[in-house]
């Protein structure tokens, strides 16, 4: 893989991904990367880091899911936002999607965590 893939592939993940991809690199490694997460904060991803960090609310959206995890993601998406399983399956369909219109930093990331955990993509938007 060139360079170039390289940097495409890791500009799609979000700034959770990016920090458990640090955080795996640091363990197979052996090192700890401060240096590494100054070059993080200032590349792309450090506008959308930022938001998060100065955010007190948040948006979050479904973005996408795999076809073979819906069932999975329909479950989260009905435990999160209250809705009916009709409800909850043409909002996973018709993604993407807000799950949440607002929502405090501690909630909003656990139903990021949640969503991810159940192979879906989704993403905070600080309001």
């Amino acid at each position: 893989m060139d360079k170039e893939k390289l940097v495409e592939e890791l500009s799609k993940l979000t700034v959770l991904e990016l920090s458990d991809l640090k955080t795996a690199l640091e363990d197979k490694w052996g090192v700890k990367a401060a240096a590494a997460a100054q070059v993080v904060a200032a590349a792309p991803a450090s506008a959308a880091a930022a938001e998060v960090e100065e955010s007190t609310d948040f948006e979050v959206t479904l973005t996408e899911f795999p076809a073979d995890k819906k069932i999975a993601i329909i479950k989260v998406v009905r435990e999160v936002t209250g809705l009916g399983l009709k409800e909850a399956k043409e909002l996973v369909e018709g993604a993407p999607k807000v799950l949440k219109d607002t929502a405090p930093k501690a909630e909003a990331e656990e139903i990021l965590k949640k969503v991810e955990g159940a192979g879906a993509k989704a993403t905070l938007k600080g309001l």
